[in-house]
Order: C-alpha cells, then structure tokens, then sequence
C-alpha cells in the first residue's frame, strides 16, 4: 500500500508540475495578434461591421480588384478559411485556407466572374470574447440578379481583444440537392 501511495504522489507531483510550468509560460496580459496591415475602425468596431466588411471585400464585378489587403486586416494571424464540399460519392472534402491561399485561389476567378456575396440571415451565440455567428448567404455573379447561384451557411468565430473583433476561422458549406438549408437559418435571431 506504502509504494503505491509514493506511486500516485509521484504521478500527482508529475501533473502538477507540468501544470505549473504551462502557466508559468502563459503570459498574464497576452497581446492582441500582430497584423500588417491597418484595419478600418469601422470594419472591426462591431460584430456588424466584421461581418458586413467579409461580405463587402470579396463581392465585386469580373475583373474589379478586391481589397485584399482589408480582408486580411479582418482576420487575426493565423486565420483560416474552410469549404466543405460534396463529392459524387456520399462522402464529403474539407478545404482549408490560409487568407493568403484564399486570395491566390480566387484571384484569377474573379477576375473573370462576378461575384456578390450577401448576408440574408444570422443566428449567433457570444461567451466573453468569443463568438460564433451562422451567417446565411446568397450569391450572385451580378449585384442585380434576382436569384442566386449559391446559397449556404458561413460559420464565423470571431474573437475581441478588448479593442476589436477578429476574424479566427469561416468554414461554410454551400446547400446543394442533398441538403436543404433549414427554415430556422433563414431568418435572423
């Protein structure tokens, strides 16, 4: 009984140790993530104004340069962008991007084809700094289409720092014929 009390001290000194030693490594005050590229006050003020930048930067006619620059002031530094996408079989591919990719990727595209992303509905939860918003889009090759070619869900995080909100990931997944959007992310609450 005595070499297995030493035994579980040991373990328990072991742990303890290590979780010492992590916060020990863990700033107090972290700083906010270090960016290049200057946001608009405007753009990162408000879970809004984040939102509505998104959309905004990567919607243009063919061949109108988009604004990469702003869009990678929205995303915190390790940021991502993820697709899901069906293949023929009933099996599914996740696509992730860093901003950078995402630009190289769609750059020549855009270029060639109009794209106008709009927010049409939103569902949200917030804990402290975090939040999660189910953004509802549609998309059009002109801004007067009437209907969409596209429609899906953008699932945003977001973080704030105590001076602006950033963009972590987006991970969406456009409806297609095997997957209907439900009613509830049709409207916004």
């Amino acid at each position: 009984m005595k070499r297995l009390t030493l035994s579980a001290l040991a373990v328990i000194a072991a742990i303890g140790a290590g979780t010492y030693e992590a916060r020990a490594q863990t700033p107090a005050n972290p700083a906010a993530p270090a960016t290049a590229y200057q946001a608009r006050a405007t753009d990162v003020e408000t879970v809004d104004g984040i939102i509505a930048a998104l959309y905004d930067v990567i919607s243009g006619p063919a061949g109108k340069p988009r604004d990469w620059d702003r869009m990678r002031s929205l995303f915190a530094p390790e940021g991502r962008l993820m697709a899901v996408g069906a293949r023929v079989n009933p099996s599914y591919v996740l696509r992730s991007m860093s901003v950078d990719d995402y630009i190289a990727r769609n750059s020549k595209a855009f270029a060639t084809m109009g794209f106008f992303e709009r927010e049409v509905a939103r569902t949200s939860d917030t804990f402290g700094q975090i939040m999660q918003v189910f953004s509802t889009y549609e998309s059009r090759h002109a801004a007067g289409d009437v209907k969409p070619f596209q429609r899906g869900i953008n699932s945003i995080q977001l973080y704030h720092d105590g001076k602006r909100w950033w963009i972590v990931n987006v991970l969406w997944r456009a409806e297609d014929e095997r997957l209907a959007l439900p009613q509830r992310y049709l409207s916004s609450h």
